[in-house]
């Protein structure tokens, strides 16, 4: 070190001094370089030693006050590599800008203190253990935004080209998922330093079952998905029957009753299968309970999906069945039951076992009739057209749904992204996803006109923008270690999850699916030509086709699992279209409402029957893998055969569909109708409101209020089609 530099001084911000040391620099360039996600080589620590030296010397000062060393350093980072020059200049004004942060903070959760929120529908921020977690959202959400969002993604969000969902969690932890519950079940498995046993009986099993939904589903964030429910149940349904066939041998004995050995086989049996009929129902009353009253750690109902209806052994059929029937049946006192929305339901529907005159067709009447009174279940189509059917014929493997609409990308057991041989065999069980990030399509297409650019050069820029934001969070996942979430990344809760605490989750990260959202095709095609897409379409579609062509090519190039996802908006249908208004101001079918249209739907108030818009909305359908659902709105609940060829016809087009039917219950005297604001048989308007959010149920009224955002009600209001 030259001897200007060894009696050269620092003058801090607090006015102290002290000795000019630059491996104080690499310290602090090196934080920044991993918040970067970025690790610099010993020769590029070695330039930018020498270049902050050089500089110094240069200045010829003996005191350098700490601004004008900031400047040196980020000139110097500038030549080797600008994310962490910006990363370093952002974090520098780190006293400034927390100021404002937490003064943003500090408003948005008075805000919600006094006010409350209404962001999820299936939030009630009432509650102290709410509150607590949205505060926490707010400050976690902040800090994602500050430091780990670079200036030009942090932009584009607050204009609204982009919207990154799940701030607060996304480099926390895992997003939507299949669990692998029959994995974790298995054996035991460990579940806060206790170890739990195997279960022993179906009853038990439930009462597990609770303990580890709770558990697990606290520790990630979106849609918790449990697959084939039926099947996983039939062991332990078998386990229970034997204990009961044993038991009422015994009372036989004790009572000394005599039967033949044929009247003893089929008492027994008639006795085993009622327990066993007793505790499923009993068992799904109480998940359905549980689900629907006890908050999770972060503050909402866990959003829990069951899949079934494909199990043809005795007590898969029985579970299938207790399940509508309980589900039907609703929850409360006597004369105020009403259907509850947790776990949702999705209905796996093969028409060659389901179909008219097939072995499970009982199966699909009785889901059938629970969809007439409760709106679930969903179904899912195995034997129609497209990706989640041809994955089932071929190769017999279920794409269940992660939460309401988000589904897998293909990934095989020995060649990853791609086939090993044509004996490899898809996994889907146990898999999640990584976060979505949704792009604002009528934004994008204004930005190109206001600019005189291309539509596709703007839109390419913002799919970079993703793209980029993905592969940094990947980086970032790749470090958290598998403790964060035990029953996920130790017990087998997910794929090849049987690591050990301090073990980073990198090698499970091969096949995570990371989303590119979007919203509002309809509007788009608006802007192009000022018809819907019931009246043309062909923008949205070439738009879509685009996207597809962009995401398989980066796919190859990324190695990473990329997945199309029609963004299932709830508040953030009103908040892009107040983005959209601020920027270019309230466009005649385009932002005069307070909402945007969802993903690739028809507007919500088209005048089309339920065929139509299944019609309608099959051209976009396989453009959407990685997350679509098709729904439509029925005006009785009675006709039940009507009900039942739509959702056949759903069936045979490959859709994942479901059933809006606005259920409304009074809170006076129980009487339930469809549409109702005030109660017919004894005058009350207090009503509680059932209706579908997107691709799930949510209140819209309870007892006089909502949970659901001001978009979203305007959206329910303008409701015909949907």
């Amino acid at each position: 070190m030259s001897n200007s530099l060894k009696t050269c001084k620092v003058i801090k911000k607090d006015g102290t001094k002290e000795p000019y040391n630059v491996e104080k620099v690499i310290a602090a360039i090196s934080k920044s370089a991993a918040r970067a996600l970025i690790t610099f080589n010993e020769k590029e620590l070695d330039d930018i030693r020498h270049y902050v030296n050089d500089q110094i010397i240069e200045l010829g000062i003996k005191e350098i006050p700490i601004p004008t060393m900031h400047n040196v350093v980020e000139n110097a980072l500038e030549k080797v590599d600008e994310r962490v020059a910006n990363s370093y200049r952002n974090y520098r004004n780190y006293r400034q800008d927390f100021v404002k942060m937490l003064d943003n903070v500090y408003q948005k959760v008075q805000a919600i203190d006094f006010i409350g929120d209404r962001s999820n529908a299936n939030t009630d921020s009432t509650l102290v253990s709410t509150k607590r977690c949205l505060g926490w959202n707010e400050l976690n959400g902040e800090f994602y935004k500050k430091f780990f969002l670079m200036p030009d993604e942090r932009q584009a969000m607050k204009e609204g080209y982009i919207y990154v969902h799940d701030r607060s969690a996304r480099l926390d932890t895992y997003n939507c998922c299949l669990f692998d519950i029959a994995n974790v079940l298995k054996g035991g498995f460990e579940l806060g330093n206790i170890k739990y046993t195997e279960p022993t009986t179906l009853a038990i099993c439930f009462n597990v079952l609770g303990d580890v939904i709770m558990a697990a589903a606290s520790q990630q964030y979106g849609g918790f998905t449990l697959p084939e429910m039926d099947k996983v149940l039939e062991p332990y349904a078998q386990k229970s029957f034997k204990k009961y066939c044993e038991e009422y041998k015994n009372i036989v004995k004790d009572l000394n009753i005599n039967f033949t050995e044929k009247e003893l086989e089929e008492k027994t049996n008639e006795y085993a299968n009622n327990k066993v009929r007793r505790d499923f129902e009993q068992g799904f009353q109480a998940l359905e309970y549980k689900l629907n009253t006890v908050g999770s750690s972060r503050g909402d109902y866990p959003f829990v999906t069951f899949t079934f209806g494909l199990g043809d052994k005795h007590f898969e059929k029985m579970a299938t069945k207790a399940m509508l029937k309980v589900r039907a049946g609703g929850q409360g006192a006597p004369g105020f039951k009403k259907a509850v929305l947790f776990p949702k339901l999705v209905f796996l529907y093969d028409e060659n076992v389901h179909g008219e005159g097939k072995p499970l067709e009982d199966l699909f009447d009785a889901a059938v009739e629970c969809s007439r009174h409760a709106q679930y279940p969903d179904y899912l189509s195995l034997s129609g057209n497209g990706y989640i059917a041809d994955m089932y014929k071929k190769y017999g493997k279920v794409i269940s749904p992660m939460g309401c609409r988000a589904f897998l990308s293909p990934y095989w057991e020995r060649g990853g992204q791609h086939p090993a041989d044509d004996k490899d065999v898809p996994v889907f069980v146990g898999r999640w996803n990584g976060g979505a990030i949704t792009l604002n399509l009528p934004m994008i297409f204004m930005k190109a006109k206001e600019e005189n650019r291309d539509f596709y050069e703007v839109y390419l820029e913002y799919l970079e923008m993703i793209r980029h934001l993905h592969q940094r969070t990947r980086d970032f996942l790749a470090k958290l270690k598998a403790g964060k979430s035990p029953l996920a990344f130790m017990e087998g809760g997910l794929y090849k999850g049987n690591l050990k605490a301090t073990d980073p989750i990198k090698p499970l990260l091969d096949y995570v699916t990371f989303s590119f959202g979007y919203t509002a095709l309809n509007e788009l095609q608006r802007l192009y030509n000022g018809k819907s897409i019931i009246e043309d379409g062909q923008f949205a579609i070439d738009v879509m086709n685009y996207l597809n062509d962009y995401v398989k090519r980066i796919k190859e190039e990324d190695h990473i699992l990329y997945a199309i996802y029609g963004t299932p908006a709830e508040s953030l249908i009103s908040l892009q279209v107040k983005q959209f208004r601020e920027k270019y101001g309230i466009i005649e079918g385009v932002s005069d409402k307070d909402y945007f249209t969802n993903s690739f739907h028809c507007h919500v108030g088209e005048h089309i029957s339920p065929i139509q818009k299944q019609d309608y909305e099959e051209r976009f359908w396989e453009l959407s893998n990685g997350g679509k659902i098709t729904y439509t709105k029925y005006p009785i609940d009675y006709n039940t055969e009507a009900l039942k060829t739509i959702i056949r016809r759903g069936m045979q087009k490959g859709y994942y569909q479901g059933v809006n039917m606005d259920k409304c219950y009074c809170e006076h005297c129980g009487y339930e109708q469809l549409n109702m604001t005030k109660c017919p048989k004894c005058g009350s308007e207090d009503i509680t409101e059932v209706n579908r959010v997107c691709g799930y149920l949510g209140y819209s009224k309870v007892k006089g209020r909502s949970f659901m955002n001001d978009g979203k009600l305007a959206e329910i209001k303008d409701r015909v089609s949907m």
